[in-house]
């Protein structure tokens, strides 16, 4: 099981980025993926969740309205698409695989490396 993640960067306040996950040796329709944050001294919180068999999604309190979780899964691939950034968007974020559409760290056994994102003028 391999998760790449990618696509973090620097963007101004109110830009957006686009991150992507690429799911090697599974199916997206079998498992939910999260994107998760990790800021220093903070724990990992979980951002957004795709589940694998209808596609719902969940989203933290903070990027509602701003962030799109999707999924393509002819392309074995999971997006996080990133819009009117704000400073406390940075972080490294993290795609993961799920045993359960949650919204619970511990429910993700599978993690990428991680992508820093960082926002600022």
């Amino acid at each position: 099981v391999q998760l790449q993640a990618s696509g973090g960067g620097l963007a101004q306040p109110g830009g957006s980025l686009r991150l992507s996950c690429v799911a090697s040796t599974f199916s997206l329709d079998l498992y939910a993926i999260g994107w998760f944050r990790q800021v220093p001294g903070k724990e990992r919180e979980q951002i957004s969740c795709i589940s694998s068999y209808d596609g719902s999604t969940t989203y933290a309190d903070s990027v509602k309205g701003r962030f799109t979780i999707s999924k393509d899964s002819s392309k074995d691939t999971v997006y996080l698409q990133m819009d009117r950034l704000k400073p406390e968007d940075t972080g490294v974020y993290f795609c993961a695989r799920g045993i359960q559409w949650s919204e619970q760290t511990n429910d993700y056994n599978y993690w990428g490396q991680g992508t820093l994102v960082t926002v600022s003028s």
